[in-house]
């Protein structure tokens, strides 16, 4: 979703919290993955669409060659359309699915992955289901983990939590146990799929709705040797994996954030931190997304440089008060003028930057 011609100033004033820097940062034109407006249908086999300016939907259809169809929402999607079967001793048909992240190169805008675990102070996120009966499937929230900061292909660690299972189906490989994550029980099930491992939490019982941190289930896979704290996360994804039928099947809503702290030890009894986070403007067309970088410390930052990556086929074409390069890829904006500094709390007023495309 993406962006009008007309300049759009932020203005920022004095806080006696945290002080910020905001930059506006990123956004997108002419996307390979098109920009959903509420209603629209995707029934292309692997056809995607940005919501909220922020996440990407996209069909999936990866098991079967039968016709399977969503439509996109304000904050999900549904299935529209859903023939065919498959046997329930192997894989399903399809992972429709929202996601934050990059997937098969397709990255949603203005993601802050792939970041290294070991950079990730937390990355809270909520999901919503809508179930139907007559269908066998899963519903399930994916976490990609790699010892690299892939953006394309199938990663080393799938992490799989299922929300709800209906039919005589199971995760990859075998329950290994159960345990307690981020204040819930679980079945563990761990296997290869042939391509990655597979780490999965089965609930008990349907879960419609749930705020919880992913990094909660990403320390499970580390301290079960099956990744490592200087690999990268690279999407987390929620869905559907149907079997048979999956008609009215809905994901009504998602959201997703990535903490991460870092940045060069400060002074004496002094530390440094920094936060990112953003808002969109949406139009017909285009969006603009206002980014802001917090610093959590104790101590100023000198130098910050937030980096993201566009979607193929997506560029900046302006910004202000902050320098960014390239226009399109693998990204980095760098602080300009007097916004250098990220200063201690209850220091002085923040400037504003804004990034228009």
């Amino acid at each position: 979703m993406l962006v009008s011609s007309r300049p759009v100033l932020h203005r920022a004033h004095g806080l006696l919290g945290a002080l910020l820097a905001s930059l506006a940062a990123l956004a997108a034109l002419l996307s390979t993955t098109s920009a959903a407006h509420a209603d629209t249908s995707i029934c292309e086999q692997f056809g995607s669409a940005t919501i909220q300016g922020r996440y990407v939907v996209q069909n999936n259809r990866w098991g079967t060659s039968q016709t399977q169809c969503i439509t996109t929402t304000a904050s999900g999607f549904r299935i529209t359309q859903a023939d065919g079967s498959v046997p329930t001793n192997g894989a399903p048909k399809s992972y429709p699915s929202v996601y934050n992240g990059c997937h098969y190169t397709n990255c949603s805008p203005g993601t802050a992955l792939p970041a290294q675990l070991s950079g990730i102070s937390s990355a809270p996120t909520g999901i919503s289901y809508s179930y139907v009966s007559g269908a066998v499937y899963d519903a399930a929230y994916d976490i990609w983990l790699d010892p690299t900061p892939r953006t394309d292909g199938v990663n080393r660690t799938e992490i799989m939590v299922w929300f709800n299972e209906v039919g005589s189906i199971q995760p990859v490989g075998s329950q290994v146990g159960t345990a307690s994550v981020a204040g819930r029980q679980w079945q563990v099930w761990s296997g290869n799929n042939g391509s990655n491992d597979v780490l999965s939490f089965v609930a008990p019982s349907a879960i419609n709705s749930w705020n919880f941190d992913v990094m909660d289930f990403v320390r499970q896979a580390v301290s079960r040797g099956l990744a490592q704290n200087n690999w990268y996360l690279t999407s987390v994804q929620a869905g559907f994996e149907p079997w048979h039928n999956g008609t009215g099947l809905a994901v009504t809503s998602f959201s997703s954030t990535i903490n991460t702290g870092g940045g060069s030890p400060g002074g004496p009894g002094g530390s440094t931190a920094c936060e990112v986070s953003y808002g969109t403007n949406v139009w017909q067309g285009g969006f603009t997304a206002d980014v802001t970088v917090t610093n959590t410390g104790s101590s100023p930052v000198d130098g910050w440089k937030p980096a993201f990556t566009l979607p193929a086929g997506q560029r900046i074409t302006s910004a202000w008060n902050a320098a960014v390069a390239p226009t399109s890829a693998a990204l980095t904006a760098t602080d300009a003028d007097c916004s250098t500094w990220l200063r201690c709390p209850s220091c002085h007023v923040y400037r504003s930057v804004y990034i228009q495309c």
